[in-house]
């Protein structure tokens, strides 16, 4: 039985909620309902005009109303009083196909109708910035190799842990938190749940880091490459599938190679079957080609993958099989839509599993080393241009995460292209002013 709101609000002292949703870009928007509200609000949704947003819609269109889900809420660690829902769209009382979280429930249930449940967990690398952007906001950390730095995860002491115990007053069973391999970069691991469980707290989390280094005075961004010389913003997602009552890891077999069974590499081999195409919803923004073809950084290594690739526990491939009945795709950025990416993972795998698609070889190389050895193996998009071009002509995607989902993404993510293509650089005017 779900939630009732009005209840909670009264049993949780909750004044105001903030029904949300995310768009395509990944941007979270919200509107703040009074308390005396929410019994309407839960019923009828929260009101929208879904042209204010990155959606495919246009100033004609109807009403969007945000049906609030009582199972999602959150109160603000930080502000109690306040409560946070994400929402389902609604437009002329149909759903809204291309809404992101519409879109992750869909897929789901086709999951759950072939006997198969998701689950997964992301690891979100963020930096801590001065204000205005221009610079990591601790000066003195400044290694050459800053990973696990002890005293530069100390100095930042106060936000990590205001973090850290907010998920765990949320239940989410946070394990750890560590100084990342860039300068001012950090990283907090969290327990993986079902998809839409994940999905939900990784579009919370975003949005608590960046209010908790406000409140201290800083800025957090899990922009994937701010910084040229620096290690980019990863969003590694670990998945497994399991069976329909949770209780079974279908990808787990002791016997299998590296504990991995026949269906988990089914859906590997789906999964390197759409990469190219796949990179457009984990890799979304120009920036994000800055990191995953990235040269060599300061500390030596990038951390990313450029080649569609699969290996054991070896972190210079695209997919990383780190143990028994899981994978770790290393793909995705601090970009990555919350929902969409979980949707393709598993469209892609369960279109592995339907073809029973083979993911070759595992290369058991250092592909920042040894890539010639690699030779045949696809590459990944230099750019997001040629990212959406993929992901535009992928049936697979197309179908398994519908076709107003691509196509309204391809289309507004094509126009954000354009615009950047329009933008002149300083690079540009450097090197050709004078030709």
């Amino acid at each position: 039985m779900a939630l009732d709101l009005v209840e909670a609000a009264k049993a949780k002292s909750i004044d105001y909620f903030l029904i949300s949703f995310i768009d395509l870009f990944g941007v979270m928007r919200a509107k703040l309902v009074p308390a005396s509200a929410i019994g309407d609000m839960a019923r009828d949704g929260a009101g929208f005009a879904g042209f204010a947003a990155w959606l495919d819609m246009t100033p004609a269109d109807s009403d969007m109303f945000a049906i609030p889900d009582p199972d999602s809420l959150i109160q603000l660690p930080w502000k109690p009083n306040v409560g946070w829902l994400a929402a389902d769209l609604y437009m002329d009382g149909k759903e809204v196909a291309h809404a992101p979280r519409n879109t992750l429930k869909r897929v789901t249930a086709t999951a759950a109708a072939k006997g198969y449940r998701m689950k997964h967990g992301v690891e979100c690398e963020y930096f801590l910035i001065s204000t205005d952007g221009s610079d990591i906001s601790d000066s003195s950390d400044c290694q050459s190799k800053p990973c696990y730095d002890v005293a530069a995860l100390m100095r930042r002491y106060d936000v990590i842990s205001q973090i850290c115990d907010a998920m765990q007053a949320l239940g989410w069973g946070p394990y750890q938190n560590d100084h990342e391999d860039a300068n001012g970069q950090f990283e907090m691991n969290w327990d993986y749940a079902d998809a839409l469980v994940t999905a939900d707290r990784h579009a919370f989390f975003k949005y608590m880091v960046k209010s908790i280094a406000e409140e201290h005075g800083l800025r957090a961004t899990f922009m994937p490459k701010p910084f040229a010389h620096l290690t980019g913003n990863g969003c590694h997602a670990h998945v497994s599938v399991w069976s329909p009552d949770g209780q079974t890891n279908l990808f787990a077999d002791e016997a299998g190679e590296l504990g991995v069974s026949k269906l988990g590499y089914q859906f590997l081999g789906g999964i390197m079957h759409s990469a190219t195409s796949l990179c457009a919803i984990s890799n979304p923004t120009v920036n994000s080609y800055k990191r995953i073809n990235a040269p060599v950084t300061s500390s030596g290594a990038t951390w990313s993958p450029n080649t569609v690739t699969y290996g054991g526990n070896n972190r210079t491939h695209m997919v990383r099989i780190p143990d028994a009945g899981r994978f770790e795709l290393r793909l995705a950025d601090g970009a990555a839509n919350p929902y969409l990416l979980p949707a393709a993972v598993l469209a892609s795998g369960l279109d592995g599993i339907d073809n029973q698609r083979d993911p070759g070889p595992r290369r058991d190389i250092n592909m920042y080393t040894e890539a010639d050895r690699a030779s045949d193996a696809k590459k990944l998009p230099l750019n997001l241009l040629d990212a959406l071009r993929e992901l535009d002509s992928n049936t697979v995607l197309r179908a398994g995460l519908g076709e107003e989902t691509i196509s309204a993404f391809v289309k507004l993510k094509m126009a954000d292209w354009n615009d950047y293509s329009r933008h002149l650089t300083d690079w540009e005017r450097d090197k050709t002013l004078d030709c």
